[in-house]
């Protein structure tokens, strides 16, 4: 076929977008482009490792009454030692009590020998004599203790050993911490070698190509460990938090490998059409370059609306989403066009034969079969193809309406390790170390016999009260050193997130409290602990959630309208997004507040979801799902502006960039369906959650949804007041002129 023109010669006069004008500078200067990013990503990386990362603190995500009980206990300054149990119970039938005395002597003395334990308590029995339990306390930075368990763990076990009748185990926080560590840290382990080989291959079938598959894998780990460099120097203006760097990744990923897919699939479309290596290059800066940078700014948006909800853990988590996404939209626009021009051929090598034939680039405009077949009914009758697909989505989400929000609790923890199995039985036998209320009080100076008082009042009150756990000894009640703060754990036997234990926090907060530590002059008191945090923290979600939402609408609105000088665009775009995060949340809702799926997906419902999803799942979705949505609306866009009607244009701007959407979706999909794989409840939901939604957004949205409402709009869809529409340019109307300004 004869050669394209060449791309500079039908810009003509007309000043060429900063796109295209950066993407040819790295084209004919590939060295420098390719050796400037090495260095970027290199100083970014070693730069945040020198500088180090700054963690938030308990004052730092303080929310409601919760948030001020934990500042007021830091502020008491209080030294707790790290603490283990050892339960001492029978494995049938009634404990022999002189066989348990005897072991919990072996425990004493075999804890007492070890260099690392402080102290060893006397055996306490529970109240119904089914078991014993041996307090040890541990020297050292409690923050360190889970790394000086192996001592400890085979004291227990060489006592067990010599009382085979009887159960002898070990539990608390720095062994349930170990065993947690160990197996979430193999199960991210797990996610990360996953990740890699599954995107790399999903790439392989979509390129028919190695070369071609692992320039975006290439170009997403780099900008990875760019944005997670930068995110430690950004720790220093917003503290950061222990789930930042697993989203850098998360978000990294999808979005660097989309962006390369976009760029590269019209790189080679383009090529197979006869351009030069530089004006394909070039040609993909004007079209896809200009969808990145729509589509960054879009999730750039999105991801800053979480600093609206006043919480560190979700401004952090904005911060090292924002960071990755410019990352990656720089390394799209400057080093991809670089490697492009280097390899030139080349990057189609080494061709798998089989995927090769199927996959490469159309040197025709003739759309996809399959994809003629799959737009007929939205094309052919729009208007019932949306009502019944809408009213379809809409039923998916309605399960939405019914969400309750919580936190995951020490039962939503996987039960596989013996730490835990431990844990189980401590609580039934010790009702009083399971969920916990803590009392914190600041009082002034010269009321410490008053606040001792008003506090023993309140525990023995909460202990004659069925919603407490009996007391196992005297009140606790730590002062701290200069007799300003004091704190009194109050148990209840029922699970964190029960009605009965929400009922126990309202009592101790509507009552009890102002009871006993009402008469205490000047007194400041807040209940905090895991049922408190949870009630205040869905409170929170809940209030700001409206706000975050609002902010996203309304200048994804403002990006989008002008991007496409179309109100229309814009508004169907939202309603869209709007649309597949509603079915994904009442999918989500669905799955994990109802226990049909426990034995498929491999986990224990706790009849809610987390309170955190909503908001962070709104805004992720709502920035990825505008990835491939401003890419096909622009392909559509093209397609108009070339002369098509819009039935044609749809049809065309679909089909034509189906293969990369929906390479991009599927790489999506994939990586975050094997987070649903983890073992915690939170991964889990989310995982879910992100995987159906894209799934939902790249099927039904995008193959049902979006081609039958555009298609019943018409010449509506580019409707824009007059101050919104572009002048005609003053060059003649050729086709790559009209194919390029997009």
């Amino acid at each position: 076929m004869p050669a394209a023109a060449p791309i500079h010669s039908v810009i003509g006069v007309e000043k060429r977008p900063v796109t295209v004008r950066i993407a040819r500078w790295s084209a004919e200067h590939p060295w420098r482009a390719i050796a400037l990013w090495v260095v970027f990503v290199a100083v970014c990386f070693v730069g945040g490792s020198m500088a180090g990362s700054v963690e938030a603190t308990s004052r730092d995500q303080a929310i409601g009454e919760s948030g001020r009980a934990d500042v007021i206990a830091g502020d008491g300054h209080f030294d707790n030692p790290a603490t283990e149990s050892v339960l001492i119970t029978a494995r049938s039938g009634a404990l022999d009590t002189d066989a348990a005395m005897q072991a919990a002597a072996d425990v004493s003395a075999a804890m007492k020998a070890l260099p690392d334990v402080a102290a060893v308590s006397d055996p306490l029995p529970s109240h119904d004599k089914s078991a014993l339990l041996v307090r040890v306390t541990l020297k050292g930075d409690p923050d360190t203790a889970s790394d000086r368990l192996g001592p400890l763990a085979a004291a227990t076990a060489d006592v067990q050993t010599r009382h085979p009748a009887l159960r002898v185990e070990e539990t608390g926080g720095p062994s349930i911490s170990k065993a947690m560590d160990d197996t979430l840290g193999k199960d991210f382990k797990r996610a990360e070698y996953l990740s890699l080989p599954v995107t790399f291959a999903i790439l392989v079938v979509a390129f028919g190509a190695l070369i071609a598959a692992g320039i975006p894998v290439l170009l997403a780990l780099s900008s990875v460990a760019a944005a997670l460099g930068l995110s430690t120097l950004a720790s220093h203006l917003v503290p950061s938090t222990d789930t930042t760097s697993s989203v850098i990744l998360l978000i990294g990923m999808a979005v660097g490998v989309d962006y390369s897919l976009f760029y590269l699939r019209r790189e080679r479309e383009e090529r197979a059409r006869g351009r030069g290596h530089l004006d394909a290059v070039e040609l993909a800066a004007e079209t896809s370059g200009h969808a990145v940078v729509v589509s960054g700014i879009a999730v750039t948006i999105a991801m800053a609306g979480l600093f609206l909800a006043g919480d560190v853990v979700f401004s952090s988590l904005a911060v090292g989403s924002i960071l990755v996404v410019l990352v990656a939209v720089l390394g799209s626009l400057t080093v991809l066009p670089a490697l492009l021009s280097k390899l030139g051929r080349w990057i189609d090598r080494p061709r798998v034969p089989l995927l090769w034939r199927l996959t490469r680039p159309r040197t025709d405009d003739k759309g996809s079969k399959a994809w003629a077949f799959i737009l007929r009914p939205a094309l052919r009758r729009p208007a019932a193809t949306l009502i019944v697909s809408v009213i379809a989505l809409l039923a998916l989400a309605a399960p939405a309406l019914s969400m309750r929000l919580t936190f995951p609790g020490m039962e939503d923890l996987p039960r596989t390790t013996p730490a835990m199995q431990a844990y189980d039985r401590l609580v039934q036998a010790f009702p009083s170390n399971g969920t916990v209320h803590t009392v914190a009080v600041r009082v002034p100076a010269g009321q410490l016999d008053n606040t001792r008082a008003a506090l023993t009042r309140l525990a023995q009150k909460a202990a004659a009260d069925p919603l407490f756990a009996p007391l196992d000894q005297e009140p606790q009640i730590q002062v701290s050193k200069d007799g300003t703060v004091a704190l009194l754990d109050v148990a209840t036997p029922f699970e964190g997130r029960s009605a009965q234990a929400r009922a126990s926090l309202d009592k101790l907060r509507g009552e009890l409290v102002p009871q006993t530590l009402g008469g205490v002059p000047g007194a400041q008191s807040a209940v905090g602990g895991f049922v408190a945090a949870d009630v205040d923290y869905a409170r929170h979600v809940k209030e700001k959630l409206p706000l975050v939402v609002g902010f996203v609408l309304i200048l994804t609105f403002i990006v989008m309208a002008f991007t496409f000088r179309s109100v229309v665009v814009a508004l169907t775009s939202i309603a869209l997004n709007m649309l597949s995060a509603a079915a994904s949340y009442g999918l989500v809702v669905l799955i994990f507040q109802g226990t049909w799926a426990e034995g498929v997906l491999g986990f224990r419902s706790m009849d809610a979801v987390v309170s955190w999803l909503p908001l962070f799942l709104f805004v992720v979705l709502f920035g990825l799902s505008m990835d491939y949505h401003v890419f096909v609306v622009s392909r559509i866009r093209e397609a108009v502006r070339s002369g098509l009607t819009t039935r044609e244009a749809v049809a065309k701007g679909i089909s034509g960039s189906a293969g990369v959407v929906t390479s991009a979706a599927v790489v999506m999909v994939a990586v975050f369906a094997i987070f649903a794989t983890l073992s915690t409840i939170d991964m889990k939901q989310l995982g879910v959650g992100l995987a159906a939604a894209i799934l939902l957004d790249a099927t039904i949205i995008r193959a049902v949804v979006l081609p039958s409402l555009m298609t019943l709009l018409g010449d509506a869809n580019w409707w824009a007041p007059r101050f919104m529409r572009k002048k005609p340019p003053a060059v003649a109307n050729t086709p790559e002129k009209v194919f390029l300004k997009v």
